[in-house]
């Protein structure tokens, strides 16, 4: 039975919770639709985090990811989105989320989401 996009994000016991270090991923292949022409847009998904006491399983991620081909949804929302799901799953100590966008209309577009203000923030 082949795998199917689902949005259930599982999550990993932290195998060093007592120490700060960084998890970066990337998607290089994050499909989405513009909600005004139905066409798709393209981006790369970046997510730097420092973890607590789960870290994001990634098998997990990467059907969150193929969520997505079929939603409508603008660039600002689908980061703020993924952010706010990944946040919520695995509760990090900071994480930043980042979508860079292809050109499309001319302008490209990147988009920057953080979590843990006052903290040592991710990727900073």
């Amino acid at each position: 039975m082949p795998t199917k996009p689902s949005k259930n994000l599982e999550v990993i016991p932290n195998p060093g919770p007592k120490r700060d270090y960084e998890i970066s991923l990337e998607c290089p292949e994050f499909t989405c639709l513009c909600p005004r022409t139905g066409q798709p847009d393209f981006a790369t998904i970046r997510i730097r985090y420092i973890p607590d006491r789960l870290c994001i399983e990634l098998k997990s991620l990467k059907l969150y990811f193929w969520a997505y081909r079929d939603e409508g949804a603008f660039h600002e929302k689908v980061v703020n989105e993924i952010l706010d799901d990944l946040v919520k799953a695995c509760r990090p100590r900071a994480m930043t989320v980042t979508g860079d966008f292809y050109v499309r209309g001319g302008i490209h577009t990147v988009i920057t989401a953080d979590y843990g203000a006052g903290k040592k923030k991710a990727g900073k």
